[in-house]
Protein backbone atom coordinates (compact mmCIF):
# COMPACT_ATOMS: atom_id res chain seq x y z
CA UNK A 1 0.00 0.00 0.00
CA UNK A 2 1.60 3.29 -1.18
CA UNK A 3 2.06 6.34 1.44
CA UNK A 4 -0.32 8.62 -1.48
CA UNK A 5 -3.56 5.81 -0.28
CA UNK A 6 -2.37 5.67 3.29
CA UNK A 7 -2.42 9.73 3.47
CA UNK A 8 -5.73 9.35 1.71
CA UNK A 9 -7.16 7.09 4.44
CA UNK A 10 -5.70 8.83 7.21
CA UNK A 11 -7.15 12.53 6.22
CA UNK A 12 -10.59 10.22 5.24
CA UNK A 13 -10.41 9.39 9.00
CA UNK A 14 -9.41 13.10 10.77
CA UNK A 15 -12.59 14.69 8.44
CA UNK A 16 -14.54 11.87 10.63
CA UNK A 17 -13.87 13.41 13.79
CA UNK A 18 -15.95 16.40 14.52
CA UNK A 19 -14.50 17.54 16.85
CA UNK A 20 -10.92 17.55 15.37
CA UNK A 21 -11.84 18.91 12.45
CA UNK A 22 -13.51 22.03 14.05
CA UNK A 23 -10.95 22.29 16.25
CA UNK A 24 -8.23 22.35 13.11
CA UNK A 25 -10.67 25.22 11.95
CA UNK A 26 -10.50 27.01 15.30
CA UNK A 27 -6.41 27.03 15.34
CA UNK A 28 -6.26 27.83 11.75
CA UNK A 29 -8.35 31.29 12.13
CA UNK A 30 -6.86 31.98 15.28
CA UNK A 31 -3.12 31.73 13.91
CA UNK A 32 -4.31 33.57 10.90
CA UNK A 33 -5.46 36.71 13.36
CA UNK A 34 -2.46 36.27 15.49
CA UNK A 35 0.19 36.70 12.23
CA UNK A 36 -1.83 39.28 10.63
CA UNK A 37 -2.45 41.62 13.99
CA UNK A 38 0.07 44.09 12.80
CA UNK A 39 -1.88 44.52 9.86
CA UNK A 40 -5.02 43.99 11.26
CA UNK A 41 -4.05 47.10 13.35
CA UNK A 42 -3.07 49.19 10.06
CA UNK A 43 -6.22 48.25 8.56
CA UNK A 44 -7.65 49.82 11.89
CA UNK A 45 -5.96 52.84 12.52
CA UNK A 46 -5.23 51.82 15.80
CA UNK A 47 -1.62 51.57 17.81
CA UNK A 48 -2.19 48.51 20.46
CA UNK A 49 0.88 49.50 22.50
CA UNK A 50 -0.44 53.71 22.79
CA UNK A 51 -1.73 54.26 25.94
CA UNK A 52 -4.63 56.50 26.49
CA UNK A 53 -5.80 57.55 30.09
CA UNK A 54 -8.98 59.13 29.15
CA UNK A 55 -10.26 55.96 27.31
CA UNK A 56 -10.13 53.74 29.95
CA UNK A 57 -12.39 50.71 30.07
CA UNK A 58 -14.65 52.17 27.37
CA UNK A 59 -17.17 49.46 25.82
CA UNK A 60 -17.12 47.94 22.73
CA UNK A 61 -17.83 50.17 19.61
CA UNK A 62 -17.13 51.08 16.08
CA UNK A 63 -13.25 52.45 17.04
CA UNK A 64 -12.78 49.34 19.52
CA UNK A 65 -14.54 46.32 19.07
CA UNK A 66 -14.03 44.61 22.09
CA UNK A 67 -13.71 48.01 24.11
CA UNK A 68 -10.42 49.16 25.55
CA UNK A 69 -8.47 47.85 29.07
CA UNK A 70 -7.35 49.67 32.04
CA UNK A 71 -4.62 52.06 29.98
CA UNK A 72 -6.92 52.73 27.40
CA UNK A 73 -4.98 50.10 24.94
CA UNK A 74 -7.60 48.55 22.10
CA UNK A 75 -8.53 45.26 23.75
CA UNK A 76 -8.67 43.05 20.71
CA UNK A 77 -5.64 43.98 19.16
CA UNK A 78 -3.66 42.89 22.65
CA UNK A 79 -5.69 39.50 22.71
CA UNK A 80 -4.40 38.88 18.91
CA UNK A 81 -0.46 40.01 19.73
CA UNK A 82 -1.09 37.97 22.93
CA UNK A 83 -1.78 34.92 20.60
CA UNK A 84 0.51 35.23 18.56
CA UNK A 85 3.08 34.72 21.70
CA UNK A 86 1.23 32.39 23.50
CA UNK A 87 1.01 29.93 20.29
CA UNK A 88 4.74 30.99 18.75
CA UNK A 89 5.56 30.01 22.67
CA UNK A 90 3.58 26.74 22.80
CA UNK A 91 4.85 25.46 18.46
CA UNK A 92 7.87 25.81 19.24
CA UNK A 93 8.52 24.96 22.65
CA UNK A 94 6.63 21.66 21.58
CA UNK A 95 9.16 21.36 18.32
CA UNK A 96 11.79 21.57 20.00
CA UNK A 97 10.53 19.42 23.24
CA UNK A 98 9.84 16.92 20.00
CA UNK A 99 13.34 17.30 18.52
CA UNK A 100 14.71 16.61 21.96
CA UNK A 101 12.56 13.51 23.34
CA UNK A 102 13.27 12.29 19.67
CA UNK A 103 16.71 12.24 20.07
CA UNK A 104 16.95 10.70 23.63
CA UNK A 105 14.07 8.38 22.86
CA UNK A 106 15.75 6.46 19.63
CA UNK A 107 19.27 6.54 20.70
CA UNK A 108 18.11 4.63 23.84
CA UNK A 109 15.75 2.63 22.70
CA UNK A 110 18.33 1.11 19.29
CA UNK A 111 21.66 0.83 21.46
CA UNK A 112 20.19 -0.29 24.74
CA UNK A 113 22.89 -0.62 27.64
CA UNK A 114 23.96 1.01 30.03
CA UNK A 115 23.01 4.32 27.54
CA UNK A 116 19.40 3.03 27.63
CA UNK A 117 19.73 2.55 31.48
CA UNK A 118 21.58 5.77 32.07
CA UNK A 119 18.63 8.19 29.64
CA UNK A 120 15.96 6.59 31.15
CA UNK A 121 16.77 7.07 34.85
CA UNK A 122 17.76 10.58 33.99
CA UNK A 123 14.41 10.77 32.40
CA UNK A 124 12.54 9.32 35.39
CA UNK A 125 14.35 12.02 37.47
CA UNK A 126 13.14 14.74 35.34
CA UNK A 127 9.56 13.67 35.38
CA UNK A 128 9.77 13.44 39.00
CA UNK A 129 10.71 17.13 39.96
CA UNK A 130 7.99 18.82 40.42
CA UNK A 131 7.21 20.97 37.46
CA UNK A 132 6.06 24.16 38.10
CA UNK A 133 8.16 24.85 41.43
CA UNK A 134 10.89 24.19 38.93
CA UNK A 135 9.79 26.38 35.91
CA UNK A 136 9.73 28.74 38.41
CA UNK A 137 13.02 28.96 40.09
CA UNK A 138 14.90 28.90 36.40
CA UNK A 139 12.08 31.27 34.96
CA UNK A 140 13.08 33.62 37.53
CA UNK A 141 16.92 33.59 38.01
CA UNK A 142 18.21 36.73 36.65
CA UNK A 143 20.13 36.54 33.07
CA UNK A 144 22.41 39.72 33.79
CA UNK A 145 23.97 37.70 36.59
CA UNK A 146 24.94 34.68 33.81
CA UNK A 147 26.84 37.39 31.68
CA UNK A 148 24.19 38.53 29.47
CA UNK A 149 23.85 42.15 28.71
CA UNK A 150 21.60 44.35 30.30
CA UNK A 151 19.83 45.37 27.53
CA UNK A 152 19.90 41.70 25.80
CA UNK A 153 18.32 40.90 28.80
CA UNK A 154 15.79 43.16 29.23
CA UNK A 155 14.32 42.60 25.52
CA UNK A 156 10.84 41.51 24.48
CA UNK A 157 12.56 38.94 22.04
CA UNK A 158 15.13 37.70 24.95
CA UNK A 159 11.87 37.21 27.34
CA UNK A 160 10.27 35.35 24.67
CA UNK A 161 13.17 32.99 23.67
CA UNK A 162 14.40 32.48 27.17
CA UNK A 163 10.40 30.89 28.22
CA UNK A 164 10.01 29.03 24.88
CA UNK A 165 14.09 27.43 26.21
CA UNK A 166 12.30 26.76 29.55
CA UNK A 167 9.37 25.18 28.45
CA UNK A 168 11.37 22.90 26.05
CA UNK A 169 13.88 21.67 28.34
CA UNK A 170 10.93 20.44 30.80
CA UNK A 171 8.55 18.78 27.81
CA UNK A 172 10.71 16.33 26.12
CA UNK A 173 10.25 13.35 28.51
CA UNK A 174 7.08 12.29 27.38
CA UNK A 175 8.44 12.36 23.96
CA UNK A 176 11.47 10.20 25.10
CA UNK A 177 9.60 7.63 26.64
CA UNK A 178 7.44 7.07 23.77
CA UNK A 179 9.71 7.19 20.87
CA UNK A 180 11.90 5.02 23.21
CA UNK A 181 9.27 2.41 22.82
CA UNK A 182 8.16 2.90 19.18
CA UNK A 183 12.51 1.73 18.55
CA UNK A 184 12.32 -0.90 21.03
CA UNK A 185 9.18 -2.41 18.37
CA UNK A 186 10.63 -1.56 15.34
CA UNK A 187 14.09 -2.85 16.06
CA UNK A 188 12.53 -5.95 15.70
CA UNK A 189 10.89 -5.50 12.39
CA UNK A 190 12.54 -7.17 9.44
CA UNK A 191 13.40 -3.62 7.53
CA UNK A 192 15.61 -2.92 10.28
CA UNK A 193 17.24 -6.55 10.28
CA UNK A 194 17.65 -6.17 6.46
CA UNK A 195 19.59 -2.60 7.04
CA UNK A 196 21.69 -4.24 9.77
CA UNK A 197 22.53 -7.15 7.31
CA UNK A 198 23.39 -4.58 4.46
CA UNK A 199 25.38 -2.74 7.27
CA UNK A 200 24.06 0.14 7.84
CA UNK A 201 25.34 2.34 10.03
CA UNK A 202 23.10 3.27 13.50
CA UNK A 203 22.71 6.76 13.01
CA UNK A 204 21.59 5.57 9.22
CA UNK A 205 19.06 3.16 10.48
CA UNK A 206 17.91 5.46 13.60
CA UNK A 207 17.03 8.52 11.33
CA UNK A 208 15.93 6.13 8.18
CA UNK A 209 14.33 3.72 8.99
CA UNK A 210 12.97 3.91 12.67
CA UNK A 211 12.14 7.58 13.39
CA UNK A 212 10.38 8.06 9.95
CA UNK A 213 8.17 5.12 11.01
CA UNK A 214 7.18 6.53 14.38
CA UNK A 215 6.18 10.20 13.49
CA UNK A 216 3.20 9.24 13.64
CA UNK A 217 3.02 8.60 17.04
CA UNK A 218 6.02 11.50 17.20
CA UNK A 219 3.51 14.33 15.74
CA UNK A 220 0.60 13.10 17.86
CA UNK A 221 2.16 13.90 20.97
CA UNK A 222 3.51 16.89 20.07
CA UNK A 223 0.31 18.18 19.04
CA UNK A 224 -1.28 16.86 22.15
CA UNK A 225 1.39 18.49 24.29
CA UNK A 226 1.04 22.60 22.56
CA UNK A 227 -1.58 22.69 25.15
CA UNK A 228 -0.31 21.99 28.01
CA UNK A 229 3.05 24.16 26.94
CA UNK A 230 0.38 27.33 26.49
CA UNK A 231 -0.85 26.74 29.75
CA UNK A 232 2.68 26.87 31.55
CA UNK A 233 3.62 29.92 30.03
CA UNK A 234 0.54 31.61 30.84
CA UNK A 235 0.85 30.52 34.39
CA UNK A 236 4.84 31.69 34.43
CA UNK A 237 3.43 34.72 32.34
CA UNK A 238 0.82 35.54 35.33
CA UNK A 239 3.23 34.72 38.08
CA UNK A 240 5.09 37.83 36.20
CA UNK A 241 7.98 35.59 35.50
CA UNK A 242 7.02 34.73 31.72
CA UNK A 243 6.52 37.25 29.28
CA UNK A 244 7.54 40.96 30.31
CA UNK A 245 5.31 43.64 29.62
CA UNK A 246 5.09 46.18 27.44
CA UNK A 247 4.80 42.71 24.89
CA UNK A 248 1.22 41.16 25.12
CA UNK A 249 0.84 37.35 26.17
CA UNK A 250 -2.80 35.79 27.28
CA UNK A 251 -1.35 35.06 30.62
CA UNK A 252 0.33 38.51 31.33
CA UNK A 253 -3.17 39.85 30.45
CA UNK A 254 -4.66 38.39 33.02
CA UNK A 255 -2.49 39.07 35.77
CA UNK A 256 -3.06 42.74 34.40
CA UNK A 257 -6.57 42.05 35.22
CA UNK A 258 -6.81 40.05 38.42
CA UNK A 259 -6.84 43.47 40.48
CA UNK A 260 -10.06 44.51 38.24
CA UNK A 261 -12.51 41.97 38.22
CA UNK A 262 -14.56 43.76 39.77
CA UNK A 263 -14.19 46.92 38.11
CA UNK A 264 -14.04 45.37 34.43
CA UNK A 265 -14.50 41.24 34.18
CA UNK A 266 -14.60 41.17 30.60
CA UNK A 267 -10.42 41.93 30.56
CA UNK A 268 -9.50 38.46 32.48
CA UNK A 269 -12.84 36.94 30.15
CA UNK A 270 -11.06 37.05 26.76
CA UNK A 271 -7.71 36.06 27.41
CA UNK A 272 -8.71 33.12 30.09
CA UNK A 273 -11.50 32.03 27.14
CA UNK A 274 -8.97 32.43 25.01
CA UNK A 275 -6.31 30.18 26.60
CA UNK A 276 -9.44 27.37 27.42
CA UNK A 277 -10.42 27.20 24.07
CA UNK A 278 -7.15 26.97 22.10
CA UNK A 279 -6.35 24.23 24.45
CA UNK A 280 -9.21 22.30 24.37
CA UNK A 281 -8.80 22.43 20.57
CA UNK A 282 -5.48 21.30 20.56
CA UNK A 283 -6.05 18.55 23.04
CA UNK A 284 -8.89 17.31 20.57
CA UNK A 285 -7.15 17.92 17.28
CA UNK A 286 -4.13 15.40 18.96
CA UNK A 287 -6.85 12.80 19.61
CA UNK A 288 -8.09 13.29 15.95
CA UNK A 289 -5.03 12.75 14.33
CA UNK A 290 -3.92 9.77 16.93
CA UNK A 291 -7.55 8.52 15.52
CA UNK A 292 -6.40 9.27 11.97
CA UNK A 293 -3.30 7.64 12.21
CA UNK A 294 -4.09 4.43 13.79
CA UNK A 295 -5.15 1.98 11.28
CA UNK A 296 -7.04 -0.09 13.62
CA UNK A 297 -9.30 3.15 14.82
CA UNK A 298 -10.88 2.19 10.78
CA UNK A 299 -11.93 -1.47 11.87
CA UNK A 300 -13.55 0.03 15.20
Amino acid sequence: MTAAILGRRAWSRLLRHRLAWASLVFLAVMMVLSLTAPLIAEWRGIDPTQTDLFRRFEPPSAQFWLGTDDLGRDLLQRLLDGGRVSMLVGLSGAVLSAILGALIGVTAGYLGGRLDAFLMRFTDGVISLPLLPLLIVVAAIDPRKLGVPAEIAQSETFSLYRIVAIVALTGWTTVARLVRAETLSLKARDFTRAAQALGARPQRIMFRHILPNAAGSLIVATTMSVGALILLESTLSFLGLGIQPPAASWGNMLTGAQELLQEAPVLALWPGLLIFLTVIAFNFLGDGLQDALDPRSERR
